[in-house]
């Protein structure tokens, strides 16, 4: 074990291999890429979080996206809702570029963390409620990590779900609101964190019908 509690959390990560449905979806997609992705190497492998460990907001998002973080090997890189996410932050100063395309192309987030409550891309986007047990355990090591976090986004459902728990926030309300892209504010929660902390938001931005993936 590192010495490192950030390079042995990844290594466990990235190596995990708790849940066999996923192992062998993840796999199978790298081996029948679309036509567009043909001859390029998937990572299929579960992904850590990404961005600035040093970070006040956290983003919860579902998972990584078949063609997009399980190929490209970073959360939120490589398709649409990476690239939706990332003009966001990139607008609001949190981002240094606003597409997020692959591992290796000098993205540096400042004051934002990138993580999801599953670590591999689960078949239709759903995972089952005993692979969001088993990566659980990631998250809440995340988030233990990351002592800076005052604020906590939730993308979709299941991002709210995890963050909610997450946070052990007692919400009065669960209507969602919407993103940027809408005229309507998104929706906040808040509630005070047993551990201490300061109180968490919980915002749900949702990109329309686009299922709210980790890219």
């Amino acid at each position: 074990m590192s010495s490192d509690p950030w390079a042995d959390l990844v290594d466990r990560i990235v190596n995990c291999e708790r849940c066999p449905r996923l192992v062998e979806y993840r796999r199978k997609v790298a081996e029948n890429p679309p036509r567009r992705f043909r001859g390029q190497q998937y990572w299929a492998r579960p992904l850590p979080g990404f961005g600035d460990r040093e970070a006040k907001i956290l983003v919860v998002g579902l998972a990584p996206a078949a063609h997009g973080g399980n190929r490209t090997g970073r959360m939120f890189t490589g398709d649409s809702s990476a690239d939706f996410l990332m003009r966001t932050l990139h607008y609001f100063g949190l981002a240094s570029m606003p597409r997020s395309v692959s591992r290796d192309d000098g993205l540096q987030l400042r004051g934002v963390f990138l993580t999801a409550p599953v670590r591999c891309a689960p078949p239709e986007n759903r995972p089952t409620r005993e692979e969001l047990e088993n990566c659980y355990p990631y998250l809440k090591e995340e988030f233990s990590l990351l002592r800076n976090v005052r604020v906590v986004v939730a993308l979709g459902a299941i991002g709210f779900a995890a963050a909610k728990r997450l946070c052990r926030t007692r919400v009065s309300s669960t209507r969602e609101g919407r993103g940027p892209s809408s005229s309507t504010a998104p929706t906040t929660f808040t509630g005070t964190r047993r551990a201490g902390r300061s109180t968490c938001w919980l915002p749900i931005i949702h990109r329309g019908r686009t299922p709210t993936q980790a890219g």
